[in-house]
Order: structure tokens, then C-alpha cells, then sequence
């Protein structure tokens, strides 16, 4: 847990506006001399309801002074009984007023920083000089036992700056809870040691099991730094040498949260200043308690970030993969920080052939619940894209799959596959926005997909499109988030996006695509302030596709001579790219995997030949069993053909087909 710095308030200046003063005391300067008017702080007040606690009294104590005590109106009342009572009435009520606007400041903070800031400022000037906060490192979540031993950490700090009418003996006051450096940062948890400063209190305190500090801690109240108690319990917490106020201006109050005790706080004031007063101790156990719960609320709160954090991260890809003939490019925003799951999601998945599947799906709601459904969706996708089905039966049983999963769980999912040889793309929707198309010449296009219902439904045909999908071409895939807000409907911001993409385009050079990374980025401009309703899911695919000139494809009939026959067509190929230094590697490979087709296959197989950034061989057959490597015995006649292909190859792999199986291999290209 990082510990954070030390904050140093701006010197006071005088205002018209004050804030709630010390409670029981005369509001005074803090560090000058007794009965001086106080210079109220100018950020930062706590608020309070009715009046200022002590200002009325300071009103009217006027000329008078104040009394002995500090406390607010205590000028001479000629020891009349009934003028004493109406002064501890309005010092009850001014204490009450404190609390009550104190605890609705703490209550305010949602994680860590914000709770125990909320305490600093909330107590400085108000109730104390100077304030600090320790807390159990690491802190426990929830019913977590603790393990380890006992470890206090100081948090944070807060103190008034010294002023003019400072007087010398503060110094001890500075010595606790140093000033810092602006810009001074921490690293690694510890403070940055800032020049020319004398140090503060203990920054890591172990606390002694059965020891004074462990004793107070389990009393749970605060106690005065005088209490037999805390004579010695305070400075095991600060450290030795360290000079504590004397006369009650030091209140030691435990944090006790909803299981155990999770830090300590020490309130402090100036030697200049009234002591606390034993209606003090009640409301240091005030603002302790609502801390501490603030603590334990932050604590559960972070938690649920996390694993929120880390449900999304592990829903979605950790990298796109680099299929031949496409590049791709992916953004994912959440909808807010207090949001951090949804149901959206993107993926990319290499298909036989070279191809590859573009899926963007959007389940309802932004929940635990939505993220887990869309987790479900998503691998059936997957699994689905792996048995090589067309995109509108993919959506039929991901509709399927969705009613099975509940009556009320309903999904949007844009699903196409492209053929970098062929250049074209088939498109199926189930109730998403359409993709936006942008040509190389910059003309930027709505696709025209026929909509369909959304996953879920049930009862509904998915219809599936095929389009052209030129060399240099781009289409995003996106969900509503990106295009719809309040402020507009789905289809002006979908016009907006193109028009985006259309003055993107006319900022590259003619004839040049823009780069994929940076459109990315600026397709995300168009969401203004206050457009984010919803998470944002955003897939590019750039088309780069594969030459005709790059691809070499036949089809052989099963019989004994076609792997001679495969042989020879590839050594051809290969002889008319200039790659004959891999003549003697594929052929024994393609005449191993042919053998292996022709044996079993009842119709004619297929040999095609790419030629990329690498040399892939597929072999496509009818039989639906894919080959398994195994390690062949010394007296077996085959079984060695795809240990061949596995040590010489640089990838292989099979995929199941509709239709059958494809086994490919790669080499590298020399």
C-alpha cells in the first residue's frame, strides 16, 4: 500500500466565510496566542449545517476574551447559573454540529484516499492542529485473517503552517508531521526524503504482541497521550525521541472496523492552544468509527474493482492474432470507472484457408452478470468459428445458446469471415449496428446488412451477406456505445462516424490508407463529453490480401501416383517464386501429407501453395478425423509421417471442415 504525502495547508487568509471551528473552544488563531480571532482556512471547509460551531460565540464573547478554557462565549457571565448552562448548551450543540458535518464528509470518500482525506481535513484546523493517519499494512478485505505480524503505516498527515504569531515551542508540533515539497513524489510506498527537513513520525511501526500500543489498540477508545495507557503507547507509534504536547493536547484513537482493528489516528494541538476536554475524547471515537467503516467500505470497494478489472481483462483477447492478408486493430473502453464491467466484447479468430473471423457482440446490461454471460457467448463463438460453419449458422446457435443461459438474456453480435484469396467477406448480423466500410480512396461506407433479430429471441433465420472487401480497405466493427448517447440517436452517430472516417482518410496522402493504430484513436475522438453511456467495443481490420500471383491451387484425385504428382507441382511452383532452396523440405512434407489424404479420402483432395511473409501448404480432404502425432515404435512400417512434418515444419496444424479437415504446415522463407 502506497503511503501518501504529507499535506501542508495554505497559510490562512481572512474571509467573510468561516468553518466549523474547534469544538468547546474559542475559535483562535491556530498557534497564536489565546483569544486572538481565528483567520478561517480558505478550501476545505467542512460543512455544517446551522451556525459555524463557535462563531455565534465568538460574537458574542466580543471585548470579553474568552474563558479560561477556550471554550466559545466564555466571557464574564457574572457566574450566573443560567448563563453557564446556555453556554454548555451551545458548546453540546456546537460539538453535535461538528460531528454531524465531520462523519458527512468522511462518508463521502468512495475509495482509500478519498476516506482518510476526508478525516485530515475534516479534523485540521476544526478540531486539531495536526493529524495522523495510520493503517494496518497490508489491510485486511472482509472476513480475511490477517497474517503476519501487526504492521502500522503512516497513511497520511495533515498540519496547519506555522504564521506569523507562530510560537517557538511548535517545533516539536513540526517535527511529527513535517511539511513536503510540492511535486515531492513517492515511489515504491516511501516517501521521498525532501532536503533540508528534520524527520516526522515513525513511518512503519510494528506493534509489539501484548505490548503497550497492541493494549490501547484493543481498548478500542481513545485515550489522552497523558493516560497511564498511552504513556508509552504513543511513542512506540511515532517512534523514540519524538516530543509528544503535554496537558491532553494528544488524543490516540484506535480504527476499529467492522471485524478488527485497522489503524490508529493521533489529534494533536500546539502547546498555545486549549487542551481537548473529555467531551474531545467522544468525538475523536466519532470520527474514528466512521472512518474506520469508511476504511473497511474502500477496502471492498477496491477489491470489487479488482476482480471487476480482472473479470473484463479475461474476458477479452490479450493480443489480436496476426493472421496472413489482414492486419488488426482493437480498443475497448469501459462505460465509466464505477462501471468497469459490461457485455460488450471483440475477437478475432484464424480460420482454415488463411481466413479469419471478425466478431463484435454486445450483451445487455453493464454487470458481474452481463460480463459472465458475454464470457459464454464469446467461447461459444470460438467454438463454433472452429468447426468452420457459416456466419448465419454461428449466430443460430449462439441464439440457441442464449436461450439456454435464460429467458431474459438478449445480445446483440456482428459476425463476418474473410478470404484474403478470394477478397471478399461474408457478413451475418444479429441486431447490431452495421460495419462502416473505408475505401483506400477515402470514400467511407455504411454496409447495407440485412439486421435480423437480436441473440436470444429465439425463432428467427439469420441471413448472411457476401461483399466485396478490396486490397487496402478497412472495416470497423463496432457496438452502439460508440454511436450512441444521450445527446444522439444511433444512426446520427453512425453518420458521424463516417463522416469521421472520410476526414481521416483525407489527411493521408492519396492512394495511402491510413495507419490502422492511429484511426483507432480517432474514431474514438467523436465521443464528446458526457457521450459515454455505455462501453465501447471497437475491431479494424485493414484488408491486405493475398496476390493471385502468390497463390498456387489444385485438385488431385486419390490415387496411388498423386503424391509424385504433388511433388512435382510444388517443386514448379516453387521454382517460379525463386524458392527452390525449399524444394528438398516440401516436397518430402507435401508428399507425406498426401500419402496420408489419398489413403483414406473418397473424393478429390485439394494442394494449395501460399506464398506471404511465409511458405503455408494446405492438404483438404473428406474424411472428418483429424491425424494425431504419435511416436512410432521401432518395428512400425509407418506413423513417422507427421513427426516429419512436426520437426521440419516451422508451425502445422489441423482444422476440421464442414466438409471435412485441412492439414496445413509453414516454413519460413529464407
Amino acid at each position: 500500500m502506497e503511503t501518501e504525502r504529507v499535506t501542508e495547508h495554505e497559510k490562512p487568509a481572512a474571509s467573510s466565510t468561516t468553518e466549523p471551528a474547534q469544538p468547546g473552544a474559542a475559535a483562535q488563531v491556530p498557534g497564536g496566542p489565546q483569544g486572538t480571532p481565528a483567520a478561517p482556512r480558505t478550501h476545505d471547509a467542512v460543512p455544517a449545517e446551522g451556525p459555524v460551531p463557535g462563531a455565534r460565540a465568538a460574537e458574542e464573547a466580543g471585548a470579553g476574551g474568552t474563558a479560561p478554557n477556550g471554550g466559545p462565549g466564555a466571557a464574564g457571565s457574572g457566574g450566573q447559573d443560567g448563563g453557564e448552562r446556555a453556554e454548555r448548551e451551545r458548546r453540546g450543540g456546537d460539538r453535535l454540529r461538528f460531528v454531524g458535518a465531520a462523519t458527512r464528509r468522511i462518508a463521502r470518500g468512495v475509495d482509500l484516499d478519498e476516506t482518510v482525506l476526508g478525516l485530515c481535513r475534516a479534523s485540521v484546523p476544526a478540531y486539531s492542529d495536526a493529524i495522523l493517519v495510520y493503517l494496518r499494512d497490508p489491510l485486511p478485505v472482509g472476513d480475511e485473517r490477517p497474517t503476519g505480524p501487526f504492521v502500522l503505516r503512516l497513511r497520511r498527515s495533515d498540519r496547519i503552517p506555522e504564521g506569523p504569531l507562530a510560537a517557538p515551542t511548535a517545533a516539536a508540533l513540526s517535527d511529527l508531521v513535517p511539511p513536503v515539497i510540492p511535486g515531492q513524489e513517492f515511489a515504491g510506498g516511501d516517501p521521498v526524503a525532501a532536503p533540508g527537513l528534520g524527520g516526522g513520525a515513525a513511518e512503519l511501526t510494528e506493534v509489539r504482541p501484548g505490548g503497550p500500543l497492541a493494549e490501547v489498540l484493543r481498548g478500542v477508545r481513545p485515550v489522552f497521550a497523558d493516560s497511564p495507557a498511552a504513556g508509552t503507547a504513543l511513542p512506540e507509534l511515532l517512534g523514540p525521541g519524538r516530543d509528544i504536547p503535554e496537558g491532553n493536547r494528544a488524543i490516540l484513537a484506535p480504527l476499529r472496523g467492522r471485524r478488527r482493528v485497522i489503524g490508529a489516528a493521533v489529534f494533536l494541538r500546539r502547546p498555545e492552544r486549549p487542551a481537548f476536554e473529555h467531551e474531545d475524547l467522544l468525538i475523536a471515537a466519532q470520527l474514528a468509527t466512521h472512518t474506520a467503516l469508511g476504511v473497511d467500505k474502500a477496502v471492498l470497494y477496491g477489491r470489487e474493482a479488482y476482480i471487476a478489472d480482472e473479470l473484463q481483462r479475461t474476458m477479452l483477447p490479450d493480443e489480436l492474432p496476426q493472421p496472413t492478408g489482414v492486419q488488426l486493430a482493437s480498443r475497448y473502453l469501459p462505460a465509466a470507472e464505477t462501471a468497469r464491467v459490461g457485455g460488450d466484447w471483440y475477437d478475432a479468430i484464424p480460420l482454415p484457408g488463411s481466413r479469419v473471423a471478425l466478431v463484435v457482440g454486445d450483451v445487455m446490461g453493464h454487470s458481474m452478470t452481463s460480463a459472465a454471460i458475454m464470457g459464454q457467448l464469446r467461447t461459444t463463438a470460438q467454438t463454433l468459428a472452429g468447426l468452420d460453419l457459416p456466419p448465419q449458422e454461428v449466430l443460430h446457435h449462439l441464439d440457441e445458446q442464449a436461450q439456454r443461459l435464460g429467458s431474459d438474456r438478449m445480445a446483440t453480435c456482428m459476425y463476418a469471415v474473410y478470404d484474403p484469396v478470394a477478397h471478399r467477406i461474408i457478413v451475418a448480423n444479429a441486431g447490431h449496428p452495421p460495419p462502416v466500410m473505408l475505401h483506400r480512396s477515402g470514400r467511407a461506407e455504411v454496409l447495407r446488412i440485412p439486421a435480423g433479430a437480436p441473440i436470444g429471441v429465439g425463432g428467427v433465420d439469420f441471413e448472411a451477406v457476401e461483399l466485396d472487401a478490396p486490397a487496402g480497405a478497412t472495416l470497423l466493427l463496432y457496438t452502439d456505445g460508440l454511436v450512441e448517447s444521450r445527446q444522439r440517436d444511433v444512426w446520427t452517430g453512425i453518420e458521424h462516424l463516417r463522416e469521421k472516417l472520410s476526414a481521416t482518410a483525407r489527411l493521408t496522402r492519396p492512394g495511402a490508407a491510413a495507419p490502422l493504430e492511429p484511426l483507432c484513436d480517432e474514431v474514438l475522438d467523436i465521443l464528446g463529453p458526457g457521450d459515454r453511456d455505455d462501453d465501447i467495443a471497437l475491431l479494424a481490420a485493414r484488408f491486405d490480401g493475398i496476390a493471385p500471383s502468390d497463390v498456387a491451387y489444385w485438385y488431385l484425385d486419390p490415387r496411388a501416383q498423386t503424391a509424385r504428382q504433388a511433388r512435382r507441382l510444388a517443386r514448379r511452383a516453387l521454382s517460379r517464386w525463386g524458392l527452390e532452396e525449399l524444394t528438398d523440405s516440401v516436397e518430402l512434407l507435401v508428399s507425406e501429407v498426401v500419402t496420408n489424404a489419398v489413403r483414406y479420402a473418397e473424393r478429390p483432395i485439394t494442394l494449395r501453395l501460399l506464398r506471404t511473409d511465409t511458405l503455408r501448404c494446405e492438404v483438404g480432404d473428406d474424411v472428418p478425423q483429424l491425424p494425431r502425432l504419435r511416436q512410432a515404435r521401432a518395428t512400425d512400417e509407418g506413423g513417422r509421417g507427421l513427426y516429419l512434418v512436426n520437426r521440419l515444419a516451422r508451425r502445422w496444424g489441423a482444422t476440421r471442415l464442414s466438409t471435412g479437415k485441412v492439414v496445413w504446415f509453414e516454413l519460413a522463407l529464407s
